[in-house]
């Protein structure tokens, strides 16, 4: 039987995502944000961008979804699935590319700021903290660049 609320006739779509990290007191910290409509917690991410590399795309998605600035691995660590969810339009299958940021400024102010809520947590804590299963373990398993 197939589910018809989510869109099976269109090819997944590929998103780029930043992994924000930091040393911490207590070892690597890493910082989430909520998504704008369903508030869950999150890694900054969005579509792939015309001109930039995907690490140029991860890092743009940090500074305008946390406000933070720092050098993205070119390379991904890894990779994983969601579905996407959005008030007015069918669900759809995204595959992110997961790209590990360590974060050197972090700003009062940003481009969605009023939109999304910022946190910092444990690596145990933001693995607990996302819904998506393939995230989960990049997440527990991430040891810095």
């Amino acid at each position: 039987m197939t589910d018809l609320s989510v869109d099976t006739e269109r090819a997944e779509r590929r998103q780029v995502a930043a992994l924000l990290w930091r040393d911490g007191p207590d070892g690597i910290e890493i910082l989430l944000v909520t998504s704008r409509e369903t508030r869950r917690w999150v890694t900054p991410k969005g579509g792939r961008m015309v001109g930039k590399t995907d690490a140029e795309a991860a890092a743009q998605e940090a500074w305008e979804e946390a406000g933070v600035r720092g050098p993205a691995s070119s390379e991904p660590i890894g990779t994983f699935r969601y579905l996407k969810r959005l008030k007015r339009r069918a669900p759809r299958w995204c595959v992110v590319a997961l790209h590990a940021m360590r974060v050197e400024v972090e700003f009062d102010d940003w481009p969605e700021a009023h939109e999304r809520e910022r946190r910092w947590m444990s690596r145990a804590a933001a693995a607990a903290a996302v819904d998506e299963g393939d995230l989960r373990a990049l997440l527990a398993d991430f040891s810095g660049n």
